[in-house]
């Protein structure tokens, strides 16, 4: 095992820490500052390079708030624990800030800071296991003879340099696929550059594309290399391309016609190779005949369409890719993949999922966070999901309130672009439904109803924000506006460990 590296300038603190970890059998490696930290850092072998470091917030050879940027940038999944004395508290909180794992109070309680310690080593051992398991993992998933037949045509036009046109509704994968041509051609060696054509102010887009000299407009300080400049040698993945504007079609038509372009702003051409790869999910013929998309762009860039099937097209792959999902969710939150039911498979299979993959992933990682046990059953699944069968629906939610999104059938929660939630029973709105609840409780007798109705909310409200954030304490807090003290101390008292 990879040794635990100590840094403090206090010898007895290192002293202190270095035998109790020899005792739990755990190797150690002492450093007096920072410096010698980072020197440690450039020579360090694989086996030699730190399991969890453990730092002083404040030393005469510098910060340890400094030392955690440095070596988050060199070794992001490292696990970095931060000590402190109880007046650097406030620091330490920001430390969270750089992704500082947990911070030691000084003086603190030795078998605590060994606990913590080797959850460090755990985690530490779990980012490894999950990134191994990434690399291993298949590029894309299916048994659908639909799927079958997008295999088969990425094996053929992998060996080409043929333009291709990817379509399919949102959320189907079309990216992918599109990894998939590049990792398989013989440009797997150069770069694969994704841009998404529709996320970018139609402004910006033309210097995003081409790049831009200096002074070509206001705010360009310096010269810029564009995307296709990027992808040189490789692959561009133009992600929406029915939404580009009409006088960059024009550029665009150009660099394919003929391989060359200029910067914004720039005088001389600039030759490049590339190969070029689009998608869309708009009727690009319908678009062409609205006038809104060139003609002679869209037969340059159809030389080979492929079309991807939406998944209610495949839907014998829903219980494959359900099962990689929350393996692949459980890796990602540090858990135990949680197990699902052939009943509550058979809800998903008969889903639409207008959202398609991506809301099924979506699903899945929601499932990790909010679904109590570790056998999912079909009382769990997300409200979208049971919204034709009432009586499945009804028991979700003791308050009689069930989350939806506000105008999306894709979960609420478990996907970074969420967006805002409002909580609703068929018909009512979410206050109605409180007071309903609160009514039904204060007419049955019960005298508790305000510790009740506040240990219900509170509860809801911490699983959402947790389940926004992916499990991260520190994210939810800050988004709930409360303390992280707060909101583990209150994690521990409703009993959502």
């Amino acid at each position: 095992m990879k040794p635990i590296w100590i840094v403090d300038d206090d010898q007895s603190i290192r002293f202190v820490l270095e035998k109790a970890l020899m005792r739990e059998d755990l190797p150690t490696r002492s450093f007096t500052h920072p410096r010698e930290v980072l020197q440690a850092l450039e020579t360090a072998t694989p086996e030699d390079s730190p399991q969890v470091l453990v730092s002083d917030i404040r030393m005469p050879g510098g910060s340890g708030l400094d030392l955690l940027s440095q070596v988050k940038a060199r070794m992001p999944g490292l696990p970095v624990i931060i000590m402190t004395a109880y007046s650097d508290l406030d620091s330490a909180v920001s430390a969270f800030q750089g992704g500082a794992f947990e911070y030691l109070p000084k003086p603190f309680d030795l078998t605590k800071a060994i606990e913590l310690i080797r959850r460090a080593v755990e985690e530490s051992q779990r980012e490894q296991t999950s990134a191994t398991n990434v690399d291993s993992t298949p590029e894309m998933l299916g048994q659908a003879p639909a799927m079958q037949d997008v295999f088969r045509a990425i094996g053929r036009l992998s060996q080409s340099h043929v333009t291709v046109m990817i379509t399919g509704e949102s959320g189907s994968g079309k990216e992918l696929v599109a990894r998939a041509l590049h990792k398989h051609s013989q440009r797997a060696d150069g770069p694969f550059v994704a841009i998404n054509t529709a996320a970018i102010p139609k402004d910006l887009l033309e210097s995003e594309l081409f790049g831009h000299e200096r002074g070509a407009f206001t705010g360009a300080q310096a010269m810029r290399r564009g995307r296709f400049e990027q992808a040189d040698g490789g692959t561009l993945f133009l992600d929406e391309i029915g939404d580009m504007k009409f006088d960059l079609q024009t550029r665009l038509l150009r660099v394919l016609s003929d391989g060359s372009f200029y910067r914004v702003g720039g005088h001389s051409a600039i030759k490049t190779n590339v190969r070029v790869i689009a998608a869309t999910h708009q009727n690009l013929e319908q678009r062409v005949q609205e006038g809104a998309f060139r003609e002679d762009l869209f037969h340059r860039l159809n030389v080979i369409r492929l079309r991807l099937p939406p998944l209610r097209e495949r839907r014998e792959d829903i219980a494959m890719l359900t099962r990689h999902f929350l393996q692949q969710s459980a890796q990602q939150l540090g858990v135990e993949a949680k197990r699902i039911s052939d009943s509550a498979i058979e809800l998903l299979q008969n889903f639409a999922f207008p959202g398609n993959v991506r809301q099924l992933e979506n699903i899945c990682h929601w499932l990790t966070v909010m679904a109590p046990a570790q056998a999912i059953e079909p009382k769990d699944l997300p409200p979208e999901v049971l919204a034709p069968f009432p009586a499945a629906s009804a028991a979700m939610n003791g308050m009689g309130a069930v989350v939806h999104e506000a105008s999306s059938p894709a979960p609420v929660v478990g996907s970074p672009v969420a967006k805002p939630v409002v909580l609703n029973t068929p018909g009512e709105n979410w206050q109605a439904g409180l007071e309903a609840e609160a009514m039904s409780l204060l007419a049955s007798g019960r005298v508790d109803v305000w510790d009740e109705m506040t240990r219900r909310f509170e509860a809801s409200l911490i699983q959402t924000a947790l389940a926004h954030t992916r499990g991260r304490r520190i994210d939810a807090a800050h988004k709930l506006g409360i303390g992280r003290n707060t909101i583990t101390r209150k994690i521990q008292e409703l009993g959502l460990e």
